[in-house]
C-alpha cells in the first residue's frame, strides 16, 4: 500500500511544519473564542458531524478553526474521522475510496483505516481521484493539531447519490467515529450575491430541510452535505449553523467571491430530562 504524498503543502496551507502548525493553532484559539461567546451547541450530548470548508487557509481558515473548536473541546474525541469531499479534479460516478496506507502532511502522516481498505474493495479506489484532491488534504492538519491518535476513512464523491452513500455510511457510524463533510459554499458571485445566496443554505442545513437544500442550496461538496442531513434525520441529530465568512473577508474583493460556512450536528439534550 502506499502513501498519498502533500499536494497542495505550500499552496492552500504552508508547507514548513513550524508555520503551518502555528496557524493552524491560532485558526483554532481564535475559534475557541468565538465558541465561548457564541456557544450555540450548549444543549448538544453528543457531535456526530461537522461541515467544514476547504479554501486555502489564508481565506477559509477562520471558518474551518470556528468547526473544529467544537471538536477540540470534546472530552471523548473521536478515533475514526469519515471524511467526505468532492471531486474536484478528477470525476468518479459514484465515490473513491483511498485504499492507500496513509495521507501525508508537512505535520507527519495520517494513518488510514482498514475499514477505508474494506469499503475500497466494495466500491472501488481510482488512485487519479485523489492524487491532486485538495478537498480531504487540507483538513488533516487541523485533524492532526486535535486529536492525539485517529484513523481516516477517505472518501471522495463524485456523482454519488445521498441517500445511497448514507446506506453505505450509516453502519459506520458508531460511538467513536466522526461524520466530516468538506465543502465550500457558493462560487464567483459578488459578495451580496453571495450571503444572499448562502443565507439559503444555512436555511436548509439548519432546518434539515432535504429538499429545500438540494433545490437552493450552493456547495461544491453538496452530495456529502445532504448525505449528513438525511443521516441526521435518520437518527434525530439536530444540525447547527456556527460561523460563516467568504473570500471577501481576507481578500477585500468583492466583486468575485466563495462562500464558507461550518455547521455541527448532534444528538441534543432533552430539556425536560435536565429539569429532573
Amino acid at each position: 500500500m502506499a502513501i498519498r504524498p502533500a499536494a497542495v503543502s505550500g499552496l492552500f496551507y504552508p508547507a514548513e511544519p513550524e508555520r503551518l502548525r502555528a496557524d493552524v493553532l491560532a485558526y483554532l484559539a481564535a475559534g475557541e473564542q468565538h465558541r465561548r461567546q457564541h456557544n450555540v451547541l450548549a444543549t448538544l450530548t453528543e457531535l456526530k458531524a461537522l461541515i467544514v470548508p476547504h479554501a486555502g487557509y489564508v481565506y477559509s481558515g477562520a471558518t474551518a478553526g470556528r468547526a473544529y473548536a467544537e471538536l477540540a473541546c470534546l472530552q471523548k474525541k473521536p478515533r475514526k474521522i469519515l471524511l467526505l469531499g468532492p471531486a474536484h479534479r478528477v470525476y468518479t460516478p459514484f465515490i473513491s475510496v483511498a485504499a492507500v496506507q496513509a495521507y501525508q502532511t508537512p505535520l507527519g502522516p495520517v494513518n488510514v483505516s482498514e475499514v477505508a481498505l474494506s469499503l475500497a474493495q466494495t466500491y472501488g479506489f481510482m488512485p487519479a481521484v485523489h492524487q491532486q484532491e485538495h478537498s480531504l488534504e487540507v483538513q488533516l492538519p487541523f485533524l492532526q493539531c486535535i486529536l492525539p491518535d485517529f484513523e481516516l476513512i477517505p472518501i471522495v464523491v463524485g456523482g454519488a447519490d445521498p441517500a445511497r452513500l448514507a446506506t453505505v455510511i450509516a453502519p459506520l457510524l458508531d460511538d467513536e467515529t466522526l461524520l466530516l463533510i468538506s465543502t465550500d459554499l457558493s462560487h464567483f458571485l459578488t459578495d451580496d450575491q453571495a450571503r444572499l445566496r448562502d443565507a439559503q443554505s444555512h436555511q436548509g442545513i439548519v432546518n434539515l430541510d432535504i429538499e429545500g437544500f438540494r433545490q437552493k442550496g450552493d456547495a461544491c461538496g453538496k452530495i456529502g452535505v445532504l448525505t449528513a442531513m438525511i443521516l441526521a434525520k435518520q437518527n434525530q441529530w439536530s444540525s447547527f449553523f456556527l460561523d460563516y465568512t467568504n473570500s471577501s473577508d481576507a481578500s477585500g474583493d468583492r466583486s468575485r467571491v466563495v462562500g464558507y460556512g461550518a455547521y455541527a450536528m448532534g444528538l441534543k439534550t432533552n430539556h425536560e430530562d435536565k429539569q429532573q
